[in-house]
C-alpha cells in the first residue's frame, strides 16, 4: 500500500519535470535560429537537400560543417565595362586574391548578340540570351526607357520570392529600374546611387543588418569611366581599382561576421570589356569587348580554375562560340548559379547553364 499510495505524488513531478526540460530546450532552439532567420520572411535552404518552394534545417550548430556553408546565401557584384585585362594584381588586388582562393576563369563570355550593358545583365538574371525569336529575353534597348522585358520571361529574383526568400539589388545606373517593373514585388531593397561609395555603404549595411538569399551589385564606374576617357586610359585604372576597394568593403563586411562568412559565397562577374584607348565597347566580334572574368569565391569553393573543373564546358581561347557550339562559360550563368548555390531549380525557360551543371566545387556534384 504504501508504494501505491506515493505512486500518484511522484508522477505529477516526473512529467513536471519533463514539461519543463522540453520548453527549455524549444526556447534554446528558438533563440539559436533567430540569427538565421531570412528578414522577409523566407526560409533557408541549404543547396542540393531542399526543392523550390520548401525549407530544410541544417544540422545543429555543434554539427556544422566546417567547409560547408549551412545555410547559403549569394552575393553577386558585376562590374560594369570591366575587361578582363584589367583584372591584375597590381589594379584590383582583391578580385585577384579571390580569383586565386576560388573558382574562376578571365576568359568568360558575355551574350553573342551585344556587348553592352542592359541586355547582358538583363542575361544574368533570366539566364537567357538577348534574342526574342531564339527565346532570349528582349533586352535590346541599352538606355533608361519605360519599356519592361517581355511578359512571361521569369527571373532569379522571381524563383526566389516564389520559395519565400529575399533579394536585394544596388545598382549604379537608373537605367537597371526596369528590373523593379518587369518582376513587380519579387526585389526586396531596390536601391540606384550612381556615387560608388554610397552604394557600397549601402550593401555594406544591409549585409549587416539584413538576412538576404541573394545581393545584386552593380558598379557602374569603371564603365562610365571609360566612355569618359577610354579603356586602359589612367582614369579607368584608378576606376577599376576604386570598383576593386568597393569589393573589398563587400569582402570584409562578410567576413567580419563569423557565420555570415561560412555561410556566403561571392560571385563577380562583368557585362562587358572595352578597347584599350576606345571609349565604345560595341562591337561584339572583338575579343576586347565579349570577354570577361566570372569568379566565385566562398566557403566550399574549389581553387581552381573553372574548366578544369568543368571540362563539359570548353575553353573559347580569343573565339566567341555560337550557343550550338560546346558552351563557355558565360556571364548569364550567374542566374541558375545562384538558384543551384540555394539549392533551387532553374530559372523556368532559362538557356544558359539550364541544368545548373556548372561546378565550383570539386569532388562529386560539383556543388557547395
Amino acid at each position: 500500500m504504501p508504494a501505491t499510495s506515493k505512486a500518484p505524488e511522484a508522477r505529477p513531478l516526473h512529467v513536471a519535470a519533463l514539461v519543463a526540460l522540453v520548453l527549455l530546450l524549444v526556447g534554446a532552439a528558438f533563440w539559436w535560429s533567430r540569427d538565421d532567420a531570412p528578414a522577409q520572411g523566407g526560409g533557408d535552404v541549404p543547396a542540393g537537400s531542399a526543392p523550390s518552394g520548401t525549407t530544410a534545417s541544417g544540422p545543429a550548430p555543434e554539427s556544422r560543417p566546417a567547409r560547408l556553408p549551412r545555410h547559403p546565401r549569394v552575393v553577386v557584384v558585376s562590374v560594369d565595362g570591366l575587361a578582363s585585362y584589367a583584372v591584375t594584381a597590381q589594379q584590383m588586388p582583391v578580385l585577384t586574391g579571390l580569383l586565386e582562393g576560388g573558382a574562376g576563369t578571365l576568359n568568360a563570355r558575355t551574350a553573342v548578340e551585344r556587348t553592352v550593358t542592359l541586355p547582358n545583365h538583363t542575361g544574368m538574371v533570366t539566364g537567357r540570351r538577348i534574342d526574342a525569336a531564339a527565346g532570349g529575353h528582349g533586352v535590346t534597348w541599352n538606355v533608361d526607357s519605360p519599356r519592361n522585358v517581355r511578359p512571361g520571361v521569369p527571373s532569379v529574383f522571381s524563383v526566389i520570392h516564389a520559395a519565400g526568400g529575399s533579394s536585394a539589388v544596388f545598382a549604379g545606373k537608373t537605367k537597371f529600374r526596369m528590373w523593379d517593373r518587369s518582376w513587380p514585388g519579387t526585389i526586396d531593397e531596390f536601391v540606384v546611387d550612381e556615387d560608388l561609395a554610397a552604394l557600397t555603404n549601402a550593401v555594406v549595411d544591409d549585409l549587416e543588418g539584413t538576412r538576404r538569399d541573394l545581393v545584386f551589385l552593380h558598379i557602374g564606374l569603371t564603365d562610365a569611366t571609360g566612355h569618359a576617357s577610354g579603356w586602359d586610359s589612367p582614369a579607368y585604372d584608378a576606376a577599376v581599382t576604386r570598383a576593386d576597394d568597393a569589393i573589398g568593403r563587400v569582402v570584409d563586411a562578410i567576413e567580419e561576421d563569423p557565420r555570415r562568412a561560412a555561410q556566403t559565397i561571392v560571385v563577380v562577374t562583368a557585362d562587358h570589356g572595352g578597347p584599350p584607348g576606345g571609349k565604345d565597347h560595341g562591337d561584339a566580334s572583338a575579343l576586347v569587348d565579349f570577354q570577361v572574368p566570372f569568379v566565385v569565391w566562398g566557403p566550399g569553393v574549389a581553387a581552381e580554375d573553372l574548366y578544369v573543373l568543368n571540362p563539359d564546358y570548353a575553353d573559347p581561347g580569343d573565339a566567341q562560340p555560337s550557343y550550338d557550339a560546346v558552351p563557355p562559360v558565360r556571364n548569364a550563368a550567374v542566374a541558375n548559379l545562384v538558384t543551384d548555390l540555394l539549392g533551387l531549380g532553374p530559372v523556368p525557360g532559362s538557356q544558359v547553364d539550364a541544368r545548373q551543371d556548372l561546378d565550383v566545387q570539386a569532388g562529386p556534384g560539383g556543388r557547395p
